[in-house]
């Protein structure tokens, strides 16, 4: 099934037989509270969900959104409405990073009907609801392994042996910042592969073919699927996953990324455009 929605597919399915359920995850790194965007208006019946306390555990050696426990994430999915037996469609402000997290730790736990509004709430074109609706409780239980994970060891072998991907900005990348982490550079190996480039001006997705064209010049095809992202904390490398999926990549994600490899100064860092 294709990974993402559009606004119209979503508003017809929204008033059909089968209605999904609607999940708001607002959020941006550093910016305020996604709630308060949400009460102010929101998808008709469509419940909040918080990044940084329900779809993350702790941060800490994990890195800054490490995965939450997958039964405590199921809990909160069933809270929501979430069953297995239903669609999901996620959405978030318009960049897609918080709805490809939520996307794929769906995925990752085993769920089987999951997508992501393209383009986010800005996409949408319909009325907007201040209600907050009562979910009647889901059934949802977690099955995970429905996605590839990595660890920091999985994703150094990976940067030699297949192809790694590296989600964050190209500055972040070279070391010439680091607004968050201990230290700038990347994984040795690791290809720059921004996640803003998976995108339009307006926020949506670019056309699968033009996306398998752009994986395809970083290397996926003659990594024959031995394909890694990762980002800063596990969020937009998300985004790059699903990207991928849209190319006809199946990827794995190493869901410690920068903040979790950093933190541990033993672990080589690469500095510059170039892979090592």
């Amino acid at each position: 099934m294709k990974p993402i929605i559009t606004a119209s597919e979503c508003a017809s399915e929204s008033a059909g037989p089968r209605p999904p359920v609607l999940l708001d995850v607002r959020w941006r790194l550093g910016g305020p509270h996604g709630r308060p965007d949400y009460e102010a208006g929101h998808l008709p019946g469509a419940v909040f969900v918080d990044l940084d306390a329900e779809l993350a555990g702790p941060a800490g050696k994990g890195g800054r959104h490490p995965l939450p426990d997958p039964e405590d994430f199921a809990a909160v999915m069933r809270r929501a409405g979430v069953s297995r037996s239903a669609p999901v469609v996620v959405y978030d402000g318009g960049q897609g990073w918080a709805a490809a997290r939520a996307w794929w730790l769906l995925r990752w736990t085993g769920h089987p009907d999951v997508r992501v509004l393209d383009g986010g709430l800005a996409a949408w074109t319909g009325e907007l609801s201040t209600v907050t609706p009562t979910s009647a409780e889901g059934d949802f239980r977690p099955e995970p392994g429905g996605l590839p994970l990595l660890d920091a060891d999985a994703a150094a072998a990976l940067a030699r042996f297949g192809l790694l991907l590296d989600a964050r900005a190209a500055e972040r990348y070279r070391g010439d910042v680091e607004p968050i982490d201990r230290v700038g550079g990347h994984i040795p190996g690791a290809v720059s592969a921004p996640t803003t480039e998976n995108v339009g001006e307006d926020g949506r997705f670019l056309a699968a073919d033009v996306l398998a064209a752009r994986f395809a010049a970083l290397g996926a095809d003659e990594a024959q699927g031995a394909v890694g992202v990762y980002c800063g904390s596990g969020v937009s490398g998300a985004h790059e996953v699903l990207a991928l999926e849209l190319a006809g990549h199946r990827a794995a994600l190493y869901a410690g990324s920068w903040s979790e490899w950093s933190s541990d100064a033993s672990r080589p860092v690469a500095t510059g455009p170039d892979p090592r």
